[in-house]
């Protein structure tokens, strides 16, 4: 029989070989720079992610939603591109440092937050994915159950409650989760082949439903001819509203968005293709969504927003055989679309993050594998029943992220001038620079509070409490106010008291600029078997002034 020691030795997972003592806690082999071989992502790869990730049902959605708020079709895809273009903008300026410095969120998080203070705001991208993971499982599983109908119209006959769902959809559910396991064993590097095969299935999905409801309503229906039911201030607020969701919308990639820029093959290949790509594809996909739902009125006598209730709508509609062919195909479509924006957006963020947590024990893949396992035993339908609430809260929890992007971003390019320390970001010595206090930066943190502060009463009114008009206008742009506020304070604080900053004496390795750009993935080094006697002795520390 197995000690002890024995099965803690086999949960380990790989780390940097020296790797001892308080560094346990900091490093494993996920957490440090990414290995010069890992880093494969080009120009096209970030294309097809952004085109997969936007092929899902939400984006379908989101346009034709701003529609049934009272715009008009063009009103609605206006505030959609724009807002989408500043998420864009905003993407971009926290996925660079990734790719200069080949580092994850959980790492890169440290050099504003703290070595332990990045914990914080690891742990509530964490809890985040993980929820969204479960309820990004439970629609995906009603695309499983509209393809079983597709092939066995009598799994709508299985209506036997279980927790608060019927046995079909919990079935679709249960199929939706154990199919998702496969692409979360990938490492995040090779991963780009499913974000490939997503982009090209996906599309055809969605070209597929769009021509056949196009084709059997004979045109795109009167909602395109359809008036504005608001105008003036009322409207303006509105659009304002539908282009904050959409910023809202992007709050967690835009979080961690160094996640996947940390396997650029090089740093710009993250900055014109998002810039373009991102807005682009999401903007047409919303207005496939709003063609879509314009033709529900002639088809089935009133609007139907989302593409699963519509292919439902067609097999109750005396689908025959070859209805249930198509809706079967779209689903397998809509199926792999799903499952690609849940690994891209929770999986590989809850795994990221949970390998911070416990570098000892998780991985990235371990930590998608608990993500997914707490999506699967929180019961996420019964989050879903009470819709308006459940959304509430979790647009409003993008005023926490958007506090936690403006320390990072502000950090990083006006406090450090684009500068990182590699090597401190792994050590609690005090003679580090992301030391700070006891490991926290409490400017960080005074920061981040006041960014969540000047929208909390304007939450209190989202949820049902009367507030003042001021309040809820505040809220309404909680992304940058939160985002705006956290910034200015965390500036305002460094400079009233400065903290020591990187220098390009600090170290014997510096690269200036992208064209002489030397890979930090070096650090990994600096790990070696002499570790342990020369803490706090940094041969290959990488400092980068960009």
């Amino acid at each position: 029989m197995p000690s002890f020691s024995q099965i803690v030795r086999f949960l380990e997972v790989e780390r940097p070989h020296g790797d001892v003592g308080t560094s346990s806690f900091l490093t494993n082999d996920d957490l440090l720079p990414v290995k010069p071989e890992h880093k494969l992502w080009h120009s096209r790869h970030y294309w097809s992610f952004w085109l997969a990730d936007s092929w899902n049902l939400n984006t379908f959605m989101i346009g034709s939603a701003m529609v049934g708020a009272g715009m008009t079709w063009w009103q609605a895809w206006l505030a959609t591109i724009v807002g989408y273009s500043i998420a864009a903008g905003f993407l971009v300026l926290n996925a660079y440092p990734g790719a200069v410095h080949a580092l994850i969120f959980p790492a890169y998080v440290r050099s504003s937050f703290g070595v332990l203070g990045g914990l914080w705001p690891v742990v509530n991208r964490a809890c985040m994915a993980a929820i969204w993971y479960g309820v990004q499982s439970s629609i995906g599983g009603d695309c499983v159950y509209v393809l079983l109908r597709s092939i066995w119209p009598s799994v709508s006959s299985l209506d036997k409650d279980l927790s608060g769902i019927d046995s079909g959809h919990f079935l679709g559910f249960v199929l939706f989760s154990l199919a998702s396991l496969v692409p979360i064993y990938f490492p995040l590097h090779s991963i780009r082949h499913f974000f490939t095969l997503k982009a090209i299935v996906a599309p055809l999905a969605g070209f597929g439903l769009f021509g056949w409801c196009i084709h059997s309503a004979g045109g795109a229906g009167d909602l395109l001819r359809a008036p504005a039911t608001i105008s003036g201030s009322t409207l303006g607020w509105v659009f304002v509203a539908n282009l904050m969701s959409g910023i809202s919308n992007m709050a967690t990639l835009i979080t961690n968005a160094v996640d996947f820029a940390s396997r650029a093959n090089q740093p710009r290949n993250v900055v014109l293709p998002q810039l373009i790509a991102l807005p682009f594809t999401f903007s047409i996909v919303s207005l496939f969504g709003i063609l879509i739902a314009s033709t529900t009125v002639t088809l089935f006598g009133e609007f139907i927003w989302s593409p699963l209730d519509i292919m439902t709508a067609f097999l109750d509609n005396g689908g025959d055989r070859a209805t249930r062919a198509g809706t079967a195909f779209i689903s397998i479509g809509f199926i792999i679309a799903q499952m690609g924006t849940n690994i891209a957006a929770n999986s590989i963020s809850a795994g990221c993050d949970l390998t911070a947590l416990f570098p000892r024990f998780i991985n990235i893949r371990r930590g998608g594998y608990i993500a997914a396992l707490v999506g699967f035993c929180m019961c996420p339908w019964n989050l879903l029943k009470d819709s308006n609430s459940f959304t509430s809260y979790l647009s409003a929890y993008s005023v926490f992220l958007s506090s936690i992007c403006g320390v990072m971003i502000s950090h990083y390019y006006v406090v450090a001038q684009r500068k990182l320390k590699v090597d401190d970001l792994y050590t609690l010595s005090k003679g580090g620079i992301y030391h700070y206090f006891h490991g926290f930066n409490l400017r960080a943190y005074a920061a981040y509070i006041a960014g969540i502060a000047i929208n909390v009463v304007g939450f209190a009114g989202a949820v049902g409490t009367p507030v003042p008009i001021a309040a809820t206008r505040i809220y309404q742009l909680s992304f940058f106010t939160g985002f705006g506020v956290s910034a200015v304070v965390y500036i305002a604080l460094n400079k009233i008291f400065p903290t020591r900053q990187p220098t390009l004496e600090d170290n014997e390795t510096v690269t200036v600029g992208t064209a002489d750009w030397k890979d930090p993935s070096a650090t990994r080094d600096s790990y070696s078997e002499d570790k342990e006697s020369k803490e706090g002795d940094y041969s290959a520390t990488q400092i980068s002034p960009v």
